[in-house]
């Protein structure tokens, strides 16, 4: 090397900017200086590796940038990024002149434009910090004289007022604030109120102090007035305030603000008892509505009779355990085939229980569609996702601190029992679409058609759910089991639908209730309910006209007229494949089977799936 670049090279080691020489024609670091080296290997005394490794994708800008140096002869750039050793873009002016008698040198003295900002806000700063001080002892006195000329007037005020300057430095504080806040003036004065009282949301989510509207009155001069905001108290409670925070200049320069504010605590939370008041008395209007409309729906709806009618053991069995279990909040599960009056007997359980003045909400699971089994039950919000327009209580709502009767359990869909058995479990529901748990007291009481060995067999109801409910079982027998009671229970049928027609009641004859107890009812109790209206219909003389569905023999043929149960089962089965071989297998409709059978959709697809019926059984 020759002393000429010798002193370039200790030269290049002087100068305090980071530079480097750079042979372009073979993208070589000739030398750089120790802040050259710190800046691109992160260390000073780092070995340089080809320019262009530093350039990465900006290799294209710095031929450019050549180009444009070997024309004018000088040239700068802030084009072209550098990438450090660890990766980093660096934020860079470039400044470039060819080396004389040194083809394809170029000198290149690099700025890092961060440190260059962060220079720059530092002598911002030192300026702003002298010029303060003289603000700040201007400012101090006017505020001093302001407190001074005022001090009777604001310590007599009512409202909390206090005064900062503009770097948001306490200048004085009147009693009030003193006192509803619990700091004292030493506290207070001099120091930056906003990280003391106005620190934080009520949420506690940080409130910076460049989006406090305090800040912004001696900012950017305007006047705010906030009604709903926190102040921090000393003992770190918040308090609600509302605050009108005004700009104040002396002599027509910007001093600071004025902020007069109060408490309103307990104004807010007066009104948030209120709001909860009378969210609650809409609640429990909506409530109490629903319990209307559902009794009067149950009052003006037909029932066969309205106490239990009969006198064999089964029946006075019922009743000795309607009688144990009433007094209790025991769970009570009810079996017994179509028709045998497991609703009466679930009536009669409330009426004679503690819970009787309350409601008896009667949620029969086969007569609502699976989609709407849920809203009906567990109630809805207005907007939940099964598309609802109105807020609406369930029939879990509806028989708080009453009794819920749920027919038909083995009807309802697996999901939902869990759900149920949840709710149950946890004494507390929840709408579809809110979040909020509302607290049950609820008697429960259910019913199937199944038998025991039914329910484990077909798997429809679960078994937590079949556990939680068989508390206290009550079975109901089929009246073919007690044909002593079917005189009583005609003449009682029989009186209710003459007095319906307005007509006097036939008398039942000795051969009338001998076809009667002949019969096998597999429509149990209802079934003579319907009987007996048809016969105060046809039943024109004085005698009464019976029309069976059957043809049944004049007298009881003893201990061989009955029906077992798996025969019953068959014989539904059939009637259902019957039904579905007429339809061509079609369901629903007003040709479907379900409509032949008289019954509803979901009930027949629940039936043909606990059957096993297949289309090669119709087909």
């Amino acid at each position: 090397m020759s002393l000429d670049l010798l002193d370039a090279d200790s030269l290049l080691q002087s100068i305090p900017e980071a530079t480097l020489l750079l042979d372009t024609g073979s993208d070589r670091i000739v030398n750089w200086n120790p802040q050259a080296a710190l800046l691109l290997a992160g260390r000073e005394d780092g070995s340089p590796a080809p320019f262009s490794h530093y350039l990465g994708a900006g290799v294209p800008r710095f031929i450019v940038f050549i180009e444009e140096v070997d024309h004018r002869g000088a040239s700068w750039t802030r084009d072209v990024p550098l990438r450090s050793a660890d990766g980093n873009v660096l934020k860079c002016e470039i400044r470039a002149r060819p080396v004389p008698a040194q083809q394809s040198w170029l000198i290149l003295a690099i700025t890092d434009l961060r440190a260059l900002d962060h220079r720059a806000e530092t002598a911002a700063l030192a300026e702003t910090f002298r010029a303060g001080i003289v603000n700040w002892k201007r400012t101090e006195g006017f505020f001093a004289e302001l407190e001074r000329q005022n001090q009777l007037i604001l310590n007599a005020a009512g409202e909390g007022i206090y005064g900062v300057n503009a770097d948001g430095k306490t200048t004085f504080v009147n009693r009030a604030a003193r006192e509803m806040l619990g700091w004292t003036s030493e506290d207070l004065l001099g120091k930056d109120i906003h990280s003391m009282i106005h620190h934080h949301h009520l949420s506690g989510e940080i409130y910076h102090s460049h989006e406090c509207p305090i800040y912004r009155s001696f900012r950017f001069e305007q006047v705010h007035r906030i009604e709903d905001e926190v102040f921090w108290r000393k003992d770190g409670k918040p308090i609600r305030v509302e605050y009108v925070s005004t700009p104040i200049y002396d002599q027509q320069v910007l001093a600071g603000a004025v902020v007069i504010f109060r408490d309103i605590t307990e104004r807010k939370e007066s009104e948030r008892k209120l709001r909860e008041a009378m969210a609650e008395v809409a609640a429990l209007r909506d409530r109490l509505e629903q319990e209307n409309a559902y009794l009067q729906e149950a009052i003006t709806s037909e029932r066969a009779h309205h106490d239990i009618i009969g006198t064999s053991p089964a029946i006075r069995q019922i009743i000795a355990r309607i009688d144990l279990v009433a007094q209790t909040s025991a769970t009570v599960l009810i079996s017994g085939e179509t028709g045998t009056g497991k609703s009466l007997v679930a009536t009669e359980i409330h009426k004679t229980s503690p819970r009787a003045k309350r409601p008896l909400i009667h949620f029969k699971c086969s007569s609502v569609a699976p989609e709407e089994v849920e809203a009906e039950l567990f109630g809805q919000m207005r907007g939940a996702p099964n598309g609802a327009t109105r807020d609406k209580p369930g029939k879990l709502e509806l028989a708080h601190g009453g009794t819920l009767f749920v027919d038909d359990v083995e009807e309802l869909p697996l999901e939902i029992q869990g759900k149920l058995l949840h709710a149950l479990q946890k004494g507390a529901v929840t709408r579809l679409g809110d979040t909020r748990e509302k607290p049950l007291d609820i008697r429960v009481i259910a019913a199937t058609s199944l038998s025991e060995e039914a329910v484990r067999r077909s798997g429809r109801i679960r078994e937590d759910l079949h556990l939680f409910l068989n508390v206290f079982p009550i079975s109901c027998p089929p009246l073919r089991e007690r044909p002593e009671d079917i005189p009583l229970l005609a003449s009682h049928l029989l009186k209710i639908a003459c007095r319906r027609l307005n007509r006097q009641p036939p008398v039942i004859t000795e051969r009338a209730v001998a076809q009667m107890q002949a019969y096998d009812w597999p429509g149990n109790v209802r079934e003579l309910h319907n009987v007996m209206e048809r016969a105060a219909i046809v039943s024109r003389e004085s005698k009464l006209v019976l029309e069976l569905s059957t043809s049944a023999p004049e007298a009881p043929q003893g201990r061989g007229s009955f029906v077992t149960e798996a025969r019953m089962q068959d014989m539904m089965r059939n009637n259902i494949i019957a039904a579905l071989r007429e339809t061509k297998g079609r369901v629903s409709g007003d040709s479907g089977a379900a409509a032949l059978l008289q019954i509803k959709p979901t009930t027949l697809y629940s039936r043909i799936k606990s059957f096993g019926i297949a289309a090669a059984d119709w087909s």
